[in-house]
């Protein structure tokens, strides 16, 4: 999601919202706000699990967390060139890397940190953080719209081939090299996402009326979507369901639209012959006599299901989530709140809202956490302190090796933050066996 600024959103505290991302998985929403950044667990529907609290720096615009790891990955606004990368339940930095311009966009998976700035992309490796690959020269790129694969089997990189057109450049992030180039709009791109398996790339112009998915790494298309002709939109995040049947696509407006990917086969309209199989049979003999942006719209399928918010204007991330077992429709919005939504796999339709929570406390709330805060200072402090606490206090310069850059630094340098035993010879160490699987060394 896209930073922006919501201090004017009803029912939230002036400017503490800033931005947010659901995880590789949709396991958990990480959300960045004025005062630092929260992590929430969005594995229950009736209830909305804080994870931590971050507070090492102010007015977070990217937070990042890979999969249900204890790696963040962090950027604010005080210094929009500098990633900083957190052992959250360590509450340590294992780094931080300054750039030769603004950081508008991180992604990562199990194998490839990805950096993009407005004209130049780097990739590091996870598991040591050494820089890659430096791809300078990139076509302008304002947002920092790209996408990688969850899939670090392959680690599918996407992003814009063009500033004026809607080329999409999909690189290999593992082997360095590109894969292939897909005209996909006629206008400049406005949103990217793989699905779960890097073998289908969605896509959407800044005109958000059609909505296209192609096959990787041939780069086919397999499907094309119409959200509405009546306007156009900012398509602000598109998301494929884990099983890749489900595309969910939200915007600047009110509706949430959610696509079937299916295949219409022949033998279909034999095993049920009704009126509208029998028009969309003479339909689609009539559009291979009209001209190709005629015909191009009458085989565009329409929204399987939708979502009516209850706002306009307003920014939001939409993603398809398994949840206690039913399909859900996750919305997290710049007002301040995650909707969840079932949705019926069957028939679509319009979405049924199950649950609505609130991401920041009200400021009655937020009153009387300050109230207790106070109290609390009175009373002797415990020997351990929570890790809210332990950041707070002054810390001693880290003992640490200077690293000053690498052959391909072109710009970026590395922080003088990494332990000796933790970089070079071993992977980031997480502790977290469960949520990292181990890997040991690797020579690249």
């Amino acid at each position: 999601m896209e930073s922006e600024d919501v201090s004017e959103a009803p029912g939230v505290q002036r400017g503490s919202f800033i931005c947010a991302s659901f995880n590789q998985d949709t396991t958990s929403l990480s959300v960045g706000t004025k005062t630092g950044y929260r992590l929430f667990s969005v594995t229950s529907v009736d209830k909305l699990d804080r994870i931590h609290e971050g507070v090492e720096c102010p007015d977070v615009y990217i937070v990042e967390r890979l999969f249900s790891s204890s790696l963040v990955v962090v950027v604010s606004l005080s210094m929009p060139r500098r990633m900083n990368v957190y052992h959250f339940k360590k509450g340590t930095e294992i780094c931080n890397y300054s750039y030769s311009n603004n950081i508008l966009s991180v992604k990562l998976n199990r194998q490839r940190l990805v950096v993009c700035l407005e004209e130049s992309i780097y990739i590091h490796n996870i598991r040591d953080m050494k820089l890659l690959k430096t791809l300078l020269n990139t076509p302008v790129n304002l947002s920092g719209l790209c996408a990688l694969s969850v899939n670090h089997g392959n680690s599918y990189l996407a992003y814009p081939g063009s500033a004026t057109i809607g080329e999409i450049t999909v690189y290999d992030a593992n082997n360095l090299s590109t894969v292939t180039l897909i005209q996909a709009h006629d206008s400049p791109l406005a949103a990217l996402a793989f699905n779960v398996s890097g073998s289908k790339l969605a896509s959407a112009s800044e005109k958000g009326t059609v909505i296209r998915v192609f096959s990787i790494p041939e780069g086919q298309r397999l499907f094309e979507f119409r959200r509405g002709m009546k306007r156009y939109v900012s398509i602000s995040s598109l998301s494929f369901s884990a099983d890749a049947q489900f595309l969910c696509a939200s915007s600047n407006t009110e509706t949430v639209h959610i696509f079937k990917l299916e295949q219409h086969s022949p033998g279909q309209d034999k095993e049920s012959p009704t009126w509208s199989a029998y028009v969309g049979k003479m339909f689609t003999a009539a559009s291979t006599y009209l001209p190709t942006h005629v015909s191009d719209m009458m085989n565009q399928d329409r929204a399987f299901a939708t979502v009516r918010l209850n706002m306009f204007g307003l920014k939001n991330i939409c993603a398809l989530a398994t949840i206690q077992k039913l399909p859900r429709l996750l919305v997290a919005s710049s007002e301040g709140f995650l909707y969840i939504y079932n949705v019926d796999p069957q028939d679509g339709g319009e979405c049924v809202l199950v649950q609505k929570h609130r991401l920041f406390e009200s400021n009655e709330e937020q009153e009387e956490e300050k109230k207790g805060e106070n109290q609390e200072d009175v009373l002797p402090q415990p020997a351990g302190q929570s890790y809210a606490a332990t950041v707070a206090l002054p810390s001693t310069p880290p003992s640490s090796t200077t690293l000053m850059g690498y052959s391909e630094d072109v710009g970026v340098q590395k922080g003088e933050v990494i332990p000796e035993h933790e970089f070079a010879e071993a992977p980031i160490c997480l502790d977290d066996e469960n949520e990292f699987p181990p890997v040991g060394n690797q020579s690249n």
